[in-house]
């Protein structure tokens, strides 16, 4: 396979999107992805919703995107694996079903890849770009402080490890084996890809954060099992 700076325009872009009980976003979620001006595969993870998503799912028929089901919910990192394991893009990129990330900023988040300087992009919500919904403060803090301690063990200079958009160049991923089934996800995938010593870019992106009330799941206890995974997949092999 070529490189893919080598593609310009000429790629396929896998768009994962795992899900659990958004029956209120997904659709207006997948509209903004089916928008974005690149030859794709969307695939959709609904990880063991019971909210009514899944029938609104299946009510999907579109060439362009392909829905998985997890009959039990197992957690974003796991719907995340099985993402990885069918993608068949040159590029691969993680997108919440939650409307808190904007797909119009996708080829923002692109162009490291494409003009041959990037291994991964991440997405940055500290980086001041664009609107930014003000929120919860500790949230605020422990993104800081995971984010911090992992640039500690990693020696990268990451503003935001924990930002949902992630994405890579399919060859980025090889050997890598991911073990986290809920939002450790985000503290392992990047201690994996510093050890692999891939070139990483990051981009300043907008954020539409939600309140609890609104559907916001992460919790205290996934700060203290990221606390726990960056020093796992840090210090331990």
């Amino acid at each position: 396979m070529k490189p893919v700076n080598d593609y310009c325009m000429d790629f396929i872009l896998s768009i994962l999107i795992p899900v659990f009980n958004e029956k209120y976003t997904i659709r207006e979620a997948l509209r903004a992805v089916l928008s974005a001006p690149y030859k794709k595969e969307i695939i959709i993870i609904d990880d063991g919703s019971t909210d009514g998503t899944r029938e609104i799912l299946q009510e999907i028929c579109h060439p362009d995107v392909r829905i998985l089901y997890h009959e039990k919910n197992s957690g974003k990192g796991r719907a995340i694996q099985t993402g990885f394991a069918h993608a068949t893009g040159d590029i691969i990129l993680i997108q919440d079903a939650d409307l808190e990330y904007d797909p119009s900023q996708y080829p923002e988040l692109l162009q490291p890849i494409l003009l041959g300087r990037a291994d991964v992009v991440y997405g940055s919500r500290f980086s001041g770009h664009g609107a930014h919904r003000v929120l919860y403060f500790w949230h605020y803090a422990g993104n800081r402080f995971l984010t911090l301690l992992s640039n500690i063990l990693t020696d990268l200079n990451l503003t935001d490890m924990e930002c949902c958009y992630k994405v890579f160049t399919k060859k980025a991923l090889e050997g890598i084996c991911i073990h986290e089934n809920r939002f450790g996800f985000e503290p392992e995938i990047t201690a994996k890809i510093a050890k692999k010593k891939l070139r990483i870019y990051e981009v300043p992106i907008s954020y539409y954060g939600r309140t609890y009330e609104e559907g916001k799941k992460i919790g205290w206890k996934d700060g203290f099992r990221a606390l726990w995974c960056i020093l796992r997949y840090n210090l331990f092999k």
